[in-house]
């Protein structure tokens, strides 16, 4: 009786498991399907890599950027959109992983779970998408970043609505023409299938001053009654810390100290601050996050001085030591500072696939408070002042010694405080030098084209 009553017990606990992974599988297929027919060993299953009968991807004013005619996937007439927006867009394969082709192809191809990639046309609905950039806006961008041969990114978002305007990533190359890469030349396109305004990060030199300052505005009473002296260099926990070229700026008041980029400074401030209250800062200002935009994780940017000499924490202060950001994460962070203190989570999602994209939430605008409402408006006061046209800009650049023999990266982070464009971006050019001999001209060429963007002309 007992070994019946044993034997018993194991089938219903082999018939629960079993009845519980078949219920498992069958969820998942209902939620996954059309994600694993569009998996990379799966793009055989229609030409064009999978694209034969997507629907079309848009930019806000209604501009094909990829489409399919006949069984052909084409791509937008102008050379430098079908470039530009390369790393936003994607091309007919799927090595851009992060592209809106790859991303989201299974709304676009309108995968069924019933009849899977052949739904008669007659119950087809439209599976297009619609994207915020505007691709004269990112045309423009891409057209100044790649002047200058170098890899680098440049975006451009709405702080207030999160919308991306532009986005650009180089190296680049044109979809309608993909280069074949082998061994005897994968050096020459070493990084083009990576998205660096969300995949990639980057020494940031001088623009992490902003982190400094406001952790000073928050932690020293009298910051502003307060005046340094700076002879280029100093003697900063037994190793010197200097300015670039070893310029001595002379006596800095704080405003003066962020105007000059002075980094003896804000090394001194650093060091002042300790290791705590400056990794408090960085951390709540999303340095060390990685951020959902339209369901792709961007890169986390990373400060860490837990076992910093007082030298490699005062230089970490100036966006040296063992600091990276990411290009997204420091143009969600301007947007921030302009924004009050709050975030708004960028997308290159405008509608689509019978508004799809929206009902789960995967371009919902996230807000996160990074700063003090305080902190924000005197750190915005504090940063210097630009005029990109008819833009009234508040901005910092970055000169970022990376070694190796390289130039350093060239950056330039802000934001427009026009009401009419409230524009944050974040631009940097590898292996380049000053960032405003640099990064500069890329940053005004996207913000004045994005501006353009939104006030239709």
């Amino acid at each position: 009786m007992k070994r019946i009553l044993k034997r018993s017990t194991l089938i219903l606990a082999f018939t629960i498991l079993f009845i519980g992974g078949a219920s498992f599988f069958c969820v998942e297929l209902v939620l996954n399907a059309d994600d694993w027919a569009n998996q990379p060993y799966n793009a055989h299953i229609s030409g064009n890599g999978g694209l034969e009968q997507a629907g079309a991807v848009y930019d806000r004013n209604g501009a094909a950027l990829a489409k399919t005619q006949g069984t052909d996937r084409v791509y937008n007439e102008n050379y430098s959109v079908r470039v530009g927006l390369l790393h936003t867009v994607g091309d007919n394969s799927l090595n851009i992983s992060t592209a809106v082709q790859s991303k989201y192809r299974s709304q676009l191809t309108g995968y069924s779970l019933i009849w899977g990639l052949n739904m008669p046309q007659s119950l087809r609905t439209s599976h297009d998408i619609t994207l915020t950039v505007d691709a004269n806006a990112s045309a423009a961008t891409y057209d100044a970043l790649s002047a200058y041969g170098k890899q680098g990114a440049c975006v451009v978002y709405n702080y207030k609505t999160g919308e991306v305007i532009s986005s650009v990533s180089t190296y680049s190359y044109d979809p309608e023409a993909p280069p074949e890469i082998n061994e005897s030349n994968e050096h020459e396109y070493e990084g083009v299938y990576l998205d660096h305004v969300l995949s990639s990060t980057y020494t940031p030199g001088s623009i992490f001053k902003l982190v400094t300052a406001a952790a000073a505005i928050e932690n020293i009473p009298d910051l502003f009654e307060r005046t340094w002296y700076c002879e280029g260099h100093e003697d900063i926990g037994g190793a010197e810390v200097r300015c670039v070229d070893g310029e001595a700026h002379g006596t800095l008041d704080f405003y003066g100290a962020l105007e000059h980029s002075c980094n003896i400074v804000f090394a001194e401030l650093a060091v002042e601050l300790g290791p705590e209250k400056m990794t408090a800062a960085a951390e709540k200002m999303g340095i060390n996050l990685s951020y959902e935009i339209d369901d792709v994780s961007t890169a986390k940017g990373h400060y860490d001085v837990s076992k910093a000499s007082t030298n490699e924490l005062a230089w970490s202060g100036v966006g040296q030591y063992n600091d990276e950001v990411n290009p997204m994460q420091m143009a969600i962070l301007c947007g921030a500072i302009a924004n009050g203190g709050n975030s708004v989570n960028p997308t290159y999602i405008k509608s689509g696939t019978g508004d799809l994209l929206k009902m789960i939430g995967l371009n919902d605008t996230k807000s996160r408070e990074l700063l003090k409402s305080s902190t924000a408006s005197t750190l915005s006061q504090s940063m210097p002042s630009y005029s990109f046209g008819s833009l009234s800009v508040r901005a910092k650049t970055g000169t970022a010694e990376v070694g190796e023999e390289k130039n350093p990266n060239a950056w330039m982070v802000g934001f427009s405080t026009d009401e009419d464009c409230p524009l944050a971006f974040a631009c940097v050019v590898e292996d380049a030098g000053f960032g405003s001999q640099y990064a500069r001209p890329v940053a005004e060429t996207a913000m004045q084209s994005a501006a353009q963007a939104l006030r239709g002309y």
